[in-house]
C-alpha cells in the first residue's frame, strides 16, 4: 500500500499520529508513579521540617541587625527559611522564616535592616500603607494590594519586621504579639 501524498494530509491525520504518543506518555508516568488520578481533588502534602531556631541564630550571628526568635504556638510548624537582599540606598538584608499555622495556612516572618518602604515595595509591591494595627505597645503598618495577601510591618528601631501570608487576622495577631515579646538574639 502506498502512502497518500502530503497534500492530502489534514488535522485528523495529525491527531491520529499523536494519540499513541500521548498514551505512551500516560503509561510511562503511571509506571514511574509521577501521575495519580483522584476524584477527591488535591491532598495536603508533607510539611517540610525546618529548624527555625538554628536558622535565626545563624542569621543573628552574621547579619548586622537584631534578629528575634518569637515563641509561636506549639501547633505551628516551621517549614521554610531564606536570606535575601534588597538593593539600593534604602535596601538591606532580609531574613525570612515561614510557618504553617494550626489551620494549615502559611505565615511568613521577615526581619530586615531595609527601610519600611523598601521592604513593603519588595514583598508586597507597594509603598502605600492602607491602615495600621496596634498590638501591645507596637504599631504595625498594614499594606494591602487588592487581590494579594496583606502585610504588616513594624519598626523595631534597628530592624523592621514584616508578617505576611494566607493566615487569618488571628494568626497575624499571635505572631505580632510573639515578635513584640521576643528579645533580640545574642550574636
Amino acid at each position: 500500500m502506498s502512502q497518500k501524498p502530503r497534500i492530502l494530509n489534514d488535522y485528523r491525520d495529525l491527531i491520529w499520529s499523536l494519540v499513541p504518543l500521548v498514551l505512551i506518555c500516560v503509561v510511562l508516568a503511571a509506571v514511574a508513579s509521577q501521575c495519580t488520578f483522584s476524584a477527591h481533588g488535591p491532598t495536603p502534602g508533607q510539611v517540610p521540617n525546618f529548624d527555625v531556631q538554628s536558622a535565626l541564630r545563624d542569621d543573628a550571628e552574621v547579619l548586622p541587625f537584631p534578629i528575634r526568635d518569637p515563641a509561636v504556638p506549639a501547633d505551628w510548624k516551621p517549614n521554610s527559611g531564606s536570606r535575601d537582599s534588597i538593593t539600593g540606598p534604602s535596601g538591606g538584608t532580609v531574613s525570612t522564616v515561614g510557618y504553617i499555622t494550626a489551620d494549615g495556612t502559611y505565615l511568613q516572618l521577615s526581619q530586615s535592616n531595609a527601610t519600611e518602604s523598601a521592604l513593603a515595595n519588595r514583598v508586597v509591591s507597594t509603598r502605600s500603607p492602607s491602615g495600621s494595627r496596634t498590638v501591645g505597645a507596637q504599631k504595625w503598618t498594614v499594606y494591602h494590594v487588592k487581590g494579594s495577601e496583606a502585610a504588616w510591618i513594624a519598626d523595631f528601631g534597628a530592624s523592621r519586621v514584616l508578617i505576611k501570608g494566607a493566615a487569618g487576622e488571628g494568626a497575624y495577631l499571635t505572631l505580632a504579639q510573639a515578635v513584640d515579646a521576643a528579645a533580640p538574639l545574642q550574636s
